[in-house]
């Protein structure tokens, strides 16, 4: 049935649909979402990967002071004869494998990297595409998710996420139509949001990868590129707020966490948690339940998933 919001309910005097509980408290408190944080990213950069552990703590905690936007900055449009990143060496795709085993090894979130060598991505553009149309269609958090994902099966599974098929996968999983929305992002349109970011990201002074740009509502800013400890993004948030005292919400329980994620790693986890890497199974053990949760291990590293997974 069709409401009609310009008619009016005689016998509780509301024009348009009654909420459930008209009379009651209302939690004002909330602080204002002043500050505008530009996430430049892209899906196939090692060190946003690597960063993943804190940046999920940072929004667990003080998500609520700020409103989020991801943007995608363009890592390599493709491969050529010529020099892609000399100053780190990379010149081919093979060059990558080494440097990011290098990352995987010393953030411990797990990185493959032999995909480089034997069935390299061709191109980001692609998934940064997918991301767009996803962004644009659905939500913030379901493009989020995307990305999740996508660098899950790059990184740690080695699978060659410039692939249509691989794209369409990982969207289906999200319960989303990945044939529909690979189409699209290979529309003229796809590239025309992509583009849209670039001149965002440029506009932001992003220049590396990653790059936290915190704006507040005098368009005032603070830039954080490359992996930042956990504090510094806390720093970052207080000077743009110009609020010493600002106040971090409980992280959540586990349980929730690996529910919501459905794939942690034990470094995220560590982070999450102020765990140390030898406390982490005793730390698992008592706050997730028998049989609710399974262990696998990969590239050295343990991650877990919810029983079901």
């Amino acid at each position: 049935m069709k409401n009609n919001n310009l008619m009016c309910d005689i016998e509780t005097g509301i024009c348009g649909v009654a909420e459930e509980e008209e009379t009651g408290l209302i939690d004002f408190s909330k602080p204002q979402k002043s500050v505008t944080l530009y996430y430049v990213t892209d899906p196939i950069c090692s060190h946003c990967w690597a960063i993943e552990p804190v940046l999920r703590r940072f929004t667990e905690q003080y998500g609520e002071h700020f409103n989020s936007q991801t943007v995608m900055g363009g890592l390599l449009e493709k491969w050529h004869d010529g020099p892609i990143d000399p100053a780190n060496g990379i010149y081919k795709p093979a060059d990558v494998a080494g440097h990011w085993r290098e990352v995987g090894d010393h953030s411990r979130m797990p990185i493959d990297g032999s995909l480089m060598i034997d069935n390299p991505v061709q191109s980001s553009y692609p998934p940064s595409r997918v991301f767009k149309v996803i962004q644009d269609v659905h939500s913030e958090a379901k493009a989020n998710e995307y990305l999740r994902r996508a660098r899950e099966a790059l990184f740690a599974f080695n699978q060659n996420i410039s692939e249509a098929s691989v794209m369409i996968d990982i969207v289906n999983q999200m319960g989303l139509d990945g044939q529909t929305i690979v189409q699209q992002a290979e529309q003229a349109a796809g590239q025309q949001a992509l583009n849209e970011d670039f001149a965002l990201a440029r506009s932001l002074g992003a220049r590396g990868f990653p790059s936290i740009i915190m704006v507040n509502e005098d368009n005032k800013g603070v830039k954080l590129v490359g992996g930042r400890p956990f504090e510094s993004y806390v720093e970052g948030l207080k000077q743009v707020l110009n609020q010493e005292d600002l106040q971090a919400k409980p992280q959540p329980a586990l349980s929730q966490l690996l529910e919501k994620e459905q794939l942690l790693f034990s470094k995220e986890i560590e982070v999450m948690y102020d765990v140390e890497p030898t406390e982490i199974n005793a730390f698992i053990e008592k706050e997730l339940a028998p049989g609710h949760y399974r262990v696998h291990e990969i590239l050295g590293e343990s991650y877990f998933t919810p029983a079901t997974k």
